[in-house]
């Protein structure tokens, strides 16, 4: 008498559990490490287009400086926290005639990095300057630490002379705590005068 084929023996369906039982593990573990991979990726890629905007925002006033002319020495004055130049205005209408401004980089009592601004007109004015207008370019920040590069070879914390410095280095310093470890922003002024 011959056996009957109908059905699975315990031990196929058993075998049967353990493979989809692994199956179900290695998909639950690939998701899991998907999610937390997707995670990570935000959360640098988000710190990184903070730092590329006000890095490109910080190269635009360094590289734009007023360097002078003949006459007049170049309209800079920069410290070891403070940074104050002219320099021209972001332009996102394309290419219109260059506008200046009287820019001021400093953080302010808030702890924000801040860009203190105003037009700046060449001309003598007939009444008083209007007020400068501050733009917030990054918020939570301790401090800020500025060098120069002096053509001599070495960076200095302040910068007296009349030319602009070969190259300006901007260190921000978050809080303690703050997980932003950002590297040094170095820029060079146009010196070439017109």
């Amino acid at each position: 008498m011959g056996r009957r084929t109908e059905g699975f023996t315990l031990l196929e369906v058993l075998v049967a559990l353990v493979v989809l039982g692994l199956i179900v593990l290695c998909l639950a573990q690939g998701t899991h490490f998907g999610l937390l991979w997707w995670a990570t990726e935000a959360r640098l890629s988000n710190g990184n287009d903070e730092y590329e905007t006000l890095d490109t925002a910080l190269r635009h006033i360094i590289e734009g400086m007023d360097p002078g002319d003949e006459l007049d020495p170049a309209p800079f004055v920069g410290s070891h926290n403070q940074l104050e130049c002219i320099t021209a205005l972001p332009n996102a209408a394309g290419p219109t005639p260059l506008r200046r401004m009287q820019a001021t980089l400093l953080v302010d009592q808030s702890h924000r990095l801040v860009l203190r601004w105003r037009p700046y007109l060449r001309a003598a004015r007939l009444k008083p300057a209007s007020a400068p207008a501050d733009a917030e370019l990054l918020s939570n920040v301790s401090r800020i630490e500025l060098a120069y590069w002096r053509p001599g070879g070495s960076w200095v914390s302040n910068w007296p002379w009349p030319d602009l410095p070969v190259l300006v280095r901007i260190r921000i310093v978050f809080p303690d705590g703050d997980r932003r470890h950002w590297p040094d922003i170095v820029a060079a002024p146009r010196l070439d005068r017109p």
